[in-house]
C-alpha cells in the first residue's frame, strides 16, 4: 500500500483498515474513471460545478464573530426555494389518460393535450418494458403517460388490463382524503361537536377555579376527584355540584347530550367523563419503533422498514392548520399501507382549539392505531409559533391540548419530547409526571436539548432517569441508535422500548441486526436492491409517469443522503461503526460499494439514472439536510 494512504485518523472519523483508506483525489478518480467522458452540463458547454460534498471543519479565527453569526446547524438553510417543476411541456388531459366515456368538462378551455398522437410524439422515451403497477395489481391508471406505457397499451395506444389480476388484488392504502369532506373543510362547513364542548370548559374554566378543578379531576380520575371533594368545605360542596349543573345543563341546550343526570348526590359519574366506546388499548412494550421522518420518512421508505423488522410506524409530521383546511399534500401525509399494523399520525400545533377539531377529524375519518404530538420539532418555523418544542415550555396550553385530545379520541393519545430547549436546562423530568395526570398513553423522550440539535451525543442516563418517572405510562428513548449493541445498552436502561430514527436512514436493515443480535456485513448489491424496491414502492405510491418518476427520483435522493454515511462492516478496524464518526475516503470491495460511500449530489443522481432512467434537462437538486452534524 502507497505511504500515501498510510494517515493519522481524523478526529470525530471512523477507524477504517488501512487497506481501504485513500485520499480525496484518488477516490472521485477512480470513480470518475466509469463515468461517461461528457457529462449532460458539460456537454451543454456549462463551467464544472463546485463539489456536492460538505466542507470541512474550519478553525474559528474570530471567536466574536462567530457567536454573533447565528448557528445554522443541520439543516441546508442556505438552500434557495424551488417551486414544483413540470417535466413536460404538454401533459395530456386525466379524461383521456382514464378514458372516460365523457368529454373533458373544460371543453376548449381545457389546459391539457387531447390528441394522444400528438403527445406521445413529445413523451420521454419508455425507461423499461415491465410496468410494477401492472405487474402488481393488472392494471395501470396513468395509461400512456406511463414511463412503462410498452408492457400495458395495445398497438392502437388503449391501456390493458388483466382482468384476472385485477380481481385478486386489493387497494393496500388507506386513509384517503374523501372529496366531500375536503369541500366540507374548504368552506368551513365541518361540525366538531366534541371539541366545541370541551373547548368551552376550558373558557367556563379559565373564570371559575371550581369548575377546572372539577374538569381536571374528570381526567385525574375518581381517587383525585374524591380527595379533592373531601378537601371542601360544605358550602364549596354544594357549590362545585351547582357549577357541574350548570355546565352539564348548557352542553344540553347546545345540543350534546349530558353524559349523566344532573339531580342526586354527586358520584363519580359526575366529575369522570363517560366515553360512549372504551379507547383502543396498544402495547406499546418492547417494541421497535420507526419515529415519524419529515420528508424521509414518507410510505415507500416505511414500507422497505416494515419489511425489516420495524413494529410501529408513524406518519410525518402534519400540520393541523393544513389538514383543517383540506389541503391534499397535508392529508397524504396521513395514509397508510396495508403493511403497518401498528401505525399512528402525529401532529404538530400550538393551540387547543386547532389541535382538537383536528384530533376529532382524524377519529371520524382515518384509521389509526394512536395519534401522536410532536413536541421536539427543533426547527424555527414551527418553535417560534409555539409549536414543537415551544410546548414544552407552555405548560398550560400544552396541558389543554393533551386534555381535549384525549376528550375525542378514541385512540390512545402519545407525545415526543425532546429534554428541554436550552442545552444546559433539562426540563422533561418535570413536565413527564404532569403528562401522566393529563392521559398520555406514551411518552418518546429524544436524549437531546433543541440547542444542541446533533452535535453531541444523546444523554441517555438522563432517558433513564426520566423512564422511572414515567413509570406505568411506558417510555422510548431515542438517540444515536445504530447498531444492535447501541440497542442493547439502551435497553439496559429503565425504557419499555427504542425509537430509530437517523439510523434507520443510513442503515435500514438496523431493525432486523437488534432482532437477530447480530452485525450485517450487507453487500453493495443487497443495498441496490434495497433501493430498487423504495423505487417501485415510490412509482406505486407517487406515480409511474414522469411527474411521478420524478418525484420518486428526488426522495429516493434526499435519502442518498443518508444512505451514503454507512461503512460496510467488514470494512471497519473497529466495530461497530458510531453514529456520530464520519467516514474517511475509502474504496469499496467493489466499485457500486465505493459508489455508495461518495457525498457528492452527481453520485448520487448517478445512482438514481440506474434504476429510474437518465435525469430530465431541466432537472435539479439539493439536499434538504447538511452532513456537517452526524
Amino acid at each position: 500500500m502507497d505511504s500515501v494512504h498510510v494517515m493519522e485518523p481524523q478526529r470525530g472519523a471512523a477507524l477504517i483498515k488501512e487497506q481501504f483508506l485513500t485520499t480525496k483525489e484518488k477516490f472521485h478518480e477512480f470513480l470518475a474513471s466509469a463515468r461517461p467522458r461528457a457529462s449532460r452540463d458539460e456537454a451543454d458547454g456549462d463551467p464544472e460545478e463546485p463539489s456536492g460534498e460538505p466542507e470541512q471543519k474550519r478553525v474559528k479565527l474570530d471567536r466574536d464573530a462567530e457567536q454573533k453569526k447565528k448557528k445554522m446547524r443541520g439543516q441546508n438553510k442556505s438552500r434557495p426555494h424551488i417551486k414544483p417543476q413540470s417535466y413536460e411541456e404538454r401533459r395530456l388531459c386525466p379524461s383521456i389518460v382514464q378514458e372516460r366515456d365523457t368529454e373533458c368538462v373544460y371543453g376548449e378551455k381545457c389546459r391539457f393535450l387531447h390528441d394522444v398522437s400528438e403527445y406521445m410524439c413529445s413523451k420521454a422515451a419508455d425507461l423499461g418494458d415491465q410496468c410494477y403497477l401492472f405487474s402488481s395489481f393488472g392494471w395501470c391508471q396513468y395509461g400512456v403517460t406511463c414511463r412503462f406505457s410498452r408492457a400495458h397499451t395495445s398497438p392502437e395506444l388503449k391501456n390493458l388490463r388483466n382482468e384476472e389480476l385485477c380481481r385478486r388484488s386489493t387497494d393496500t392504502v388507506s386513509n384517503h382524503l374523501d372529496k366531500d369532506l375536503q369541500r366540507r373543510l374548504r368552506k368551513k362547513q365541518q361540525r366538531f361537536p366534541g371539541a366545541e364542548a370541551y373547548l368551552k370548559t376550558v373558557s367556563r374554566g379559565e373564570k371559575s377555579t371550581h369548575t377546572s378543578h372539577a374538569a381536571g379531576d374528570a381526567a385525574n380520575g375518581p381517587e383525585t376527584a374524591v380527595q379533592r371533594l373531601n378537601t371542601l368545605n360544605p358550602y364549596s360542596h354544594l357549590q362545585l355540584k351547582q357549577s357541574l349543573s350548570t355546565l352539564l345543563c348548557s352542553e344540553s341546550q347546545d345540543g350534546v347530550d349530558p353524559p349523566v343526570k344532573t339531580l342526586g348526590p354527586i358520584t363519580d359519574a359526575d366529575v369522570i367523563k363517560l366515553r360512549p366506546s372504551e379507547k383502543k388499548q396498544v402495547d406499546f412494550r418492547d417494541k421497535l419503533y420507526l419515529a415519524p421522518l419529515t420528508t424521509c420518512g414518507n410510505l415507500p421508505f416505511r414500507r422497505v422498514c416494515k419489511r425489516f423488522g420495524a413494529d410501529i410506524t408513524c406518519g410525518e409530521m402534519a400540520m393541523v392548520t393544513n389538514l383543517l383546511q383540506g389541503q391534499a399534500s397535508e392529508w397524504a401525509l396521513l395514509k397508510r399501507h396495508a403493511s403497518e399494523d401498528l401505525f399512528g399520525v402525529q401532529l404538530e400545533g400550538c393551540f387547543p382549539d386547532t389541535m382538537t377539531r383536528c384530533a376529532e377529524l382524524l377519529n371520524q375519518n382515518i384509521d389509526v392505531d394512536f395519534v401522536d404530538i410532536n413536541s421536539g420539532c427543533p426547527i424555527d418555523l414551527v418553535y417560534k409559533k409555539g409549536g414543537g418544542c415551544g410546548l414544552m415550555t407552555r405548560t398550560s396550553k400544552f396541558e389543554q391540548i393533551v386534555r381535549g385530545m384525549n376528550s375525542v379520541l378514541d385512540v390512545p393519545l402519545t407525545v415526543k419530547i425532546r429534554t428541554g430547549v436550552q442545552q444546559n436546562c433539562s426540563i422533561a423530568h418535570k413536565l413527564i409526571p404532569e403528562m401522566k395526570k393529563w392521559g398520555v398513553s406514551l411518552v418518546t423522550l429524544h436524549g437531546r436539548s433543541r440547542e444542541q440539535r446533533y452535535t453531541k451525543s444523546a444523554d441517555w442516563e438522563y432517558i433513564d432517569t426520566c423512564s422511572k418517572l414515567a413509570a406505568p405510562v411506558p417510555l422510548f428513548g431515542n438517540g444515536d441508535i445504530l447498531t444492535y449493541e447501541d440497542a442493547m445498552k439502551a435497553r439496559e436502561t429503565g425504557v419499555s422500548g427504542i425509537m430509530v430514527a437517523r439510523g434507520a436512514l443510513i442503515k435500514p436493515w438496523l431493525f432486523t441486526e437488534i432482532k437477530e443480535n447480530r452485525h450485517w456485513d450487507i453487500s453493495s448489491g443487497e443495498r441496490l436492491d434495497i433501493l430498487r424496491d423504495f423505487t417501485n414502492y415510490g412509482l406505486e405510491h407517487w406515480g409511474s409517469d414522469t411527474q411521478g418518476v420524478e418525484k420518486t427520483r428526488s426522495f429516493l435522493l434526499e435519502w442518498l443522503s443518508f444512505l451514503c454515511r454507512y461503512i460496510p462492516v467488514g470494512l471497519l478496524e473497529r466495530v461497530p461503526q458510531k453514529i456520530n464518526e464520519r467516514p474517511p475516503f475509502y474504496m469499496g470491495r467493489d466499485y457500486m460499494e465505493s459508489l455508495m460511500a461518495s457525498q457528492h449530489v452527481d453520485d448520487w443522481i448517478r445512482i438514481s439514472e440506474m434504476l429510474l432512467g437518465p435525469v430530465p434537462k431541466n432537472f435539479s437538486f439539493l439536499p434538504k439536510h447538511k452532513a456537517n452534524a452526524y
